[in-house]
């Protein structure tokens, strides 16, 4: 496919969009409409969405051109369901590794927050949504917001960035080709492993990558609640342990890191 070679190789069903609502909505609908025409790491693309979502139901826009939103079927069968809260840590750190190697040499680093936000030299660069697809409990949907070309004036918030705010021009096909290839290979390791995080390898990749682990944070729970402490590791469900100062698991909630 032209454009995208590398992820098309991987990938048996790419599909770039000119636009869209939401890529994770129209790959979910299509699945449910068609799941056969729908294997393992089909992709929707496009870089114009215009009513994305992220975690905790909030909205994702970008300027038409500034970001790439990608979202990618995984079939998740063969994985225990106890263990399938590893998808999106395992999307997030899939996709601190591809950028990684588009920062090589570049003297930037990128990181991974907890559960499965990418930064860039502590910027939000990418959030990521997993969703399952209704009746469809084995297809899981994984959609990505990358922040690509948008300049420092389009950037949303104050504490989100992109590769052009930091002088990057990024290989959008080795990026998604990179992160393909990651989060395959540990959905499978982890699948292999029947589902054994500490076994597969796949909690100490994610621990090795996760700026949150070690620092002070500020958790708000779906209660409206909010614990404050220092997350001390990730345990081999996925969930953020933090000391407050008690051992408190957390498996959602809104992460701060306090600096």
């Amino acid at each position: 496919m032209d454009g995208y070679p590398r992820a098309a190789a991987l990938s048996p069903r790419l599909q770039v969009i000119d636009s869209t609502g939401s890529t994770n909505a129209d790959l979910v609908a299509a699945v449910s409409h068609d799941p056969g025409a729908h294997p393992h790491l089909s992709v929707m693309l496009t870089h114009d969405q215009r009513s994305g979502r992220g975690r905790l139901d909030r909205s994702w826009t970008a300027p038409p051109g500034t970001a790439l939103a990608v979202s990618v079927l995984v079939r998740v069968g063969d994985l225990p369901v106890s263990a399938r809260g590893w998808i999106p840590l395992i999307a997030g750190g899939a996709m601190v590794r591809a950028v990684r190697d588009q920062l090589r040499g570049t003297g930037h680093s990128a990181e991974l927050k907890w559960p499965n936000d990418v930064l860039l030299d502590g910027g939000k660069l990418c959030g990521i949504l997993a969703e399952v697809v209704p009746k469809h409990p084995e297809a899981v949907v994984i959609g990505a917001g990358i922040n690509t070309t948008m300049s420092p004036a389009d950037l949303p918030v104050a504490t989100a960035t992109s590769f052009a705010a930091i002088g990057v021009t990024v290989d959008e096909d080795r990026l998604l080709a990179d992160w393909l290839t990651g989060l395959s290979g540990q959905l499978a390791a982890l699948a292999d492993a029947g589902g054994d995080a500490g076994a597969s390898g796949v909690l100490e990749d994610v621990s090795a990558l996760c700026a949150t682990v070690g620092g002070a944070v500020r958790v708000s729970l779906p209660d409206g609640s909010t614990l404050e402490g220092t997350a001390v590791r990730i345990d081999a469900e996925g969930r953020l342990v933090v000391a407050a100062p008690e051992e408190i698991p957390v498996s959602a909630g809104d992460v701060v890191h306090v600096r």
